[in-house]
């Protein structure tokens, strides 16, 4: 099992990893080795709970495809080992986020001082600009 939060965890099962070619600069090695991963995760078939089913699938992540599926794919390291690590983590982190819910707001209103205070500040910058017009000579 793959544990994620204490009451979160996921089946190795319901993860899949491929093993491909890194981008990016490298000597003659570079060519025969696969280092990075790519992790897949099909939300949809996943045993998470509905409501952070839905969290992950409405998230506006561009990690995840239209058919519910999340794609990782990692590279940072030059062993797949390390990769496929990092990709966890990834992964873990994204669960992390869809799980936590936002405390929802109370509506407060201005204390009847800090309507006063407000009026007050008003009435002060209306006065210093009102002394920055031009003065008219017949007055």
């Amino acid at each position: 099992m793959f544990q994620i939060t204490n009451s979160i965890s996921l089946h190795p099962n319901e993860i899949e990893f491929s093993q491909v070619r890194s981008s990016g600069p490298g000597g003659q090695h570079v060519n025969k080795v696969s280092s990075a991963v790519h992790l897949r995760f099909d939300v949809r078939a996943s045993s998470l709970s509905e409501d952070l089913k839905n969290q992950l699938l409405h998230s506006r992540d561009r990690r995840l495809t239209e058919g519910g599926v999340i794609i990782i794919k990692a590279q940072s390291f030059r062993s797949f080992e390390k990769n496929k690590t990092d990709a966890l983590n990834r992964l873990a982190d994204m669960i992390k986020l869809a799980s936590f819910r936002k405390k929802p707001r109370k509506a407060t209103r201005p204390t009847k001082a800090a309507k006063k205070r407000r009026l007050e500040s008003k009435k002060k910058q209306s006065r210093i600009k009102s002394l920055r017009a031009k003065v008219s000579k017949f007055d």
